[in-house]
């Protein structure tokens, strides 16, 4: 079995440890300490509510060692995650805590990657994303283990599932397959001109940065406020559909829950009403941009 830790001692390794020393949290013992976080800022109910869900963090880190970054980094971005969602976790919802915090952390470190994967930036876009999170378990699915272009039935295929057009599929496949060059090698040979000198700096100033943080926290706290009012099948379905790196079909889903596949995607079209319904309302009296209840 492969190990995530880096050996005894180590930054990682602690952690790990520390995780193991907490219990799972019974309902009863999860609403206390949310409780008495939300209405006393007990530090030490934050502690064991954080800490119970330490494992929670490490699993959904684990599922995206497939993109070469540290799993210590992914932890740590995770946390970020879990520690966003207990600040906005309301205990009074019918909702357990574990799988309120689970798009947290998952949101948390899906930004990230996408924003370290490659020097080359990938799309952010809904739709960008959704390709870029899927295009690897679709190529292994369909066992093509080849290097350069997919076959055009390949690309199609993945096109249709994922609803995105085959030249983002093969744009994003020739980006992910390509090799990072490094921009301090010079431009020839026996120069002494780096790559990087005859890049022009197009990154964003300080203030948009700022602001696309700012709306990106907007917009997940309205998701996650949003999310909570939903019932526990509501919530289950719209993360597994909607919120997961690898979505499960409407099939799956009506096996899981004993349901036909219609019933799903009812449920599914009536969760997503509610969702922007609820956030729509929520920018409103917040007084933000509309834009940011876009589900």
């Amino acid at each position: 079995m492969t190990t995530i830790a880096e050996g005894v001692g180590s930054p990682l390794a602690l952690y790990l440890a520390d995780a193991a020393r907490y219990s799972y949290l019974t309902l009863e013992r999860e609403k206390t300490l949310a409780f008495a976080w939300r209405d006393r800022k007990d530090e030490a109910a934050l502690k064991e509510l954080i800490g119970s869900h330490l494992r929670l963090v490490i699993k959904i880190a684990r599922g995206f060692l497939g993109y070469g970054l540290p799993i210590a980094e992914l932890i740590a971005e995770g946390n970020v995650g879990l520690m966003q969602a207990a600040q906005k976790f309301d205990p009074d919802r019918e909702a357990r805590f574990g799988t309120y915090a689970t798009w947290w952390i998952r949101a948390a470190i899906q930004e990230y990657v996408l924003h370290t994967s490659s020097v080359v930036k990938m799309g952010t876009t809904a739709a960008q994303k959704k390709l870029f999170f899927n295009l690897r378990r679709l190529k292994a699915e369909a066992g093509w283990q080849g290097q350069g272009d997919m076959p055009s039935e390949l690309v199609a295929k993945i096109a249709t599932e994922l609803d995105v057009p085959e030249k983002d599929v093969i744009e994003m496949n020739r980006r992910m397959a390509g090799a990072d060059g490094s921009l301090n090698a010079t431009m020839t040979g026996e120069g002494d001109t780096e790559w990087l000198e005859r890049i022009a700096d197009d990154r964003p100033d300080q203030e948009t940065r700022i602001g696309e943080a700012e709306e990106l926290a907007a917009r997940r706290r309205l998701l996650g406020d949003a999310m909570a009012k939903l019932n526990d099948r509501e919530r289950e379905i719209i993360l597994r559909r909607r919120l997961s790196e690898a979505p499960e079909t409407l099939e799956e889903l009506g096996h899981r829950f004993k349901v036909s596949r219609e019933r799903i995607r009812q449920v599914e079209e009536s969760a997503l009403g509610k969702l922007r319904k609820a956030m729509l309302a929520a920018a409103r009296s917040l007084r933000l941009p509309h834009q940011l209840a876009e589900v």
